[in-house]
């Protein structure tokens, strides 16, 4: 009779067991059904894009270009991924330029499809220089210059620089946890137009995270009756959002080294002691 029950109660066992183990990081129905469809909305942000919102108000806003914002890394996702698949965004500059126009300090230029700019100037003029066209036609204002030019690209992705995990099997039931940490790093110069000098550079990183929750059983429940089941998820960090958030962190420690060497000022010299700008200032001498 013992056996019996027993017998009854380990697929009951098995079954809290997986369930709660997937709800460690997501919900059930996710772990086992997937999350379903979901409308398009805004890319989620981080920490640093609260801090770059939080940003003291510039005393005159820095007309910027940013004619590029390349992948230097050379890297390509693992297998078994195609071999021809980067494991970086390279629609950096396009992220850049996003950055710049929220932080409120800078007015960006665009220079990455100057081109295309330039040809539909040229199709304005043409229409401007025929004699039918109307008198009241303004005469097309020539591009505005920049102040500083903006280089760099995202020089580093280094994976697995920190695995681990833990996990546990009693009796044919298991449950299993690993993570993997990946690291992305961003260079940003400030280049002064007139003299090509660097005027500041700075670099920063950003960690990718990754987790992976399994369990299972594997379990005779009684004569040529086995007991299997399997259940677990996965959860990776976007890696464009790291580097989002890496482009974000560059961005204002550019700022905070501009104001600390008179590149650029403050509406009030006193908001210098703002938090958000103490806290990335002094991460500046941050050295492990």
């Amino acid at each position: 009779m013992r056996n019996e029950i027993i017998r009854l109660s380990l697929p009951a066992l098995a079954i809290m067991i997986t369930l709660s183990g997937c709800t460690a990081i997501k919900n059930t129905g996710d772990a086992l059904f997937g999350p379903g469809r979901s409308e398009a909305q805004l890319t989620p942000r981080t920490s640093t894009f609260r801090d770059l919102l939080n940003l003291p108000t510039p005393k005159g806003k820095i007309l910027a270009a940013v004619y590029s914002f390349r992948d230097q890394t050379g890297q390509y996702k693992p297998a078994p991924n195609s071999s021809f698949s980067t494991a970086v965004t390279q629609g950096g500059a396009s992220m850049l330029m996003d950055v710049l126009n929220e932080s409120g300090w800078f007015i960006p230029l665009e220079r990455e499809g100057l081109q295309n700019l330039l040809t539909e100037r040229k199709i304005i003029r043409a229409a401007l220089a025929k004699p039918d066209a109307p008198e009241n036609n303004l005469v097309l204002p020539s591009l505005v210059a920049a102040n500083i030019l903006l280089e760099g690209g995202i020089v580093a992705y280094d994976t697995n620089i920190k695995t681990g995990g833990a996990g546990a099997r009693y009796f044919g039931i298991g449950v299993d946890d690993q993570y993997r940490v990946d690291q992305v790093t961003v260079n940003l110069r400030a280049i002064d137009i007139r003299s090509g000098q660097i005027l500041h550079s700075v670099l920063t990183s950003k960690t990718v995270y990754s987790k992976a929750i399994s369990a299972d059983v594997y379990r005779f429940v009684s004569f040529r009756r086995l007991l299997e089941l399997e259940a677990g998820t996965t959860t990776n960090e976007p890696a464009q959002l790291a580097m989002l958030s890496a482009m974000e962190a560059a961005v204002i420690h550019l700022i905070g080294e501009g104001i600390i060497n008179n590149s650029w000022a403050l509406a009030n010299p006193e908001d210098i002691n703002n938090p958000v700008l103490q806290y990335y200032l002094n991460e500046s001498t941050y050295i492990m």
